[in-house]
């Protein structure tokens, strides 16, 4: 027993001894500089765009923190309202770089949780952390900007088409369940809706704000219509709409302003235009609709150049401007003018299809 409990005492001792030598030898890591904020510039402006979330917003870089050691350094990027000495941080990203950027998207979605109002101008004030480790130790704090931001409105208004053509796409007739999104076009404010779609003769139609049983619907006010086609709404449960009634079956674009309560509806002349076209540029070629499978068609003879799809007809009656309705290259390929680039397509016989979806997306073969 006496043998053991030496030993026993002895490795203990020995332990000590290693531990000791050991945190001697340690390098302790020291917060000496503070990251420099240096761009984007001080007092920067920024509106953005919902139609461009994607793309970046704001690019931030800073001259990196020093803490005397060779060691990775966190960074973190953080935001508030302006002149409020940070009272309340929102985490705008974390990077071990000295470059972070955001996207329109993000951008946006810091300045409302920040607090800031859709569509009002307002600063916000930025900063960089630099830390070190999983528990961000010893951290440093950069100087300040203030940029000015003028984010979207995060949640669009909706409305939603109910009615015979509901048919044509999935979900049962008059089924306000299942109403059918139509495309927010307005500015965060307005409300202002599209929509491309198939509609028969006798077709009746209507708007709805919310989706849910006709109770639900009639229980927030949003129940759109009109007895007849003369471009305006009523809110009170009423009639149906029929906007193929004069120009019969086809392909119709609709438009609803409810800040104003109006509609516009045109039935779509889709054709090919340009120097690869029998028409060249100065006109379309026309293609014809087929309502059973709810495609325009051509059968045509090309030169090797450039091309698009356009509706003059649709741009003139809604915008007074010819080119508002065009399908070009560009990715996503829509039916709404969104600056796209034109086909370069080869020579010879081309069965041309093209097929535009509830919303304005397009898809397109034999190009």
């Amino acid at each position: 027993m006496k043998k053991i409990l030496n030993l026993s005492v002895i490795s203990l001792l020995f332990l000590s001894i290693m531990s000791c030598s050991r945190d001697d030898d340690k390098t302790v890591a020291t917060a000496a500089d503070a990251p420099v904020l240096i761009s984007p510039q001080d007092g920067t402006a920024i509106v953005l765009d919902k139609e461009l979330k994607e793309n970046p917003a704001i690019t931030l870089v800073w001259n990196h923190g020093n803490y005397d050691v060779a060691t990775e350094i966190t960074y973190t990027i953080q935001m508030a309202v302006a002149g409020t000495d940070f009272a309340t941080v929102i985490d705008a990203g974390i990077t071990s770089k000295r470059v972070y950027s955001m996207t329109v998207a993000d951008l946006n979605d810091k300045a409302l949780k920040a607090g800031l109002k859709p569509l009002e101008a307002a600063k916000l004030d930025v900063r960089i952390v630099s830390s070190l480790g999983d528990n961000k130790a010893m951290p440093m704090i950069s100087n300040a900007i203030s940029i000015t931001v003028t984010p979207y409105s995060a949640a669009d208004p909706t409305l939603f088409l109910v009615g015979q053509p509901q048919a044509y796409y999935g979900p049962d007739a008059w089924k306000p369940e299942t109403g059918i999104a139509m495309r927010y076009i307005g500015d965060g404010t307005t409300k202002l809706f599209e929509a491309y779609v198939k509609v028969g003769a006798d077709d009746a139609l209507k708007f709805i704000t919310v989706q849910g049983s006709w109770d639900d619907v009639n229980a927030v006010n949003g129940n759109y219509g009109k007895a007849d086609t003369d471009g305006t709404l009523k809110n009170d449960n009423g009639g149906d709409i029929k906007v193929a009634a004069t120009d019969g079956d086809g392909f119709y674009y609709i438009q609803v302003d409810l800040d104003n309560l109006t509609y516009k509806s045109v039935k779509m002349n889709w054709g090919i235009i340009g120097a690869a076209t029998p028409g060249g540029w100065d006109g379309e070629t026309p293609m014809l609709y087929d309502f059973a499978n709810n495609k325009f068609k051509i059968t045509a003879t090309l030169t090797a150049d450039e091309m698009k799809f356009r509706a003059k007809n649709a741009g003139d009656f809604i915008y007074a401007s010819e080119w508002k309705f065009q399908v070009g290259n560009a990715d996503p390929k829509v039916a709404y003018d969104n600056g796209s680039g034109n086909f370069t397509v080869t020579a010879g016989e081309h069965n041309i299809e093209l097929e535009i979806g509830f919303k304005g997306a397009a898809t397109l073969t034999g190009i």
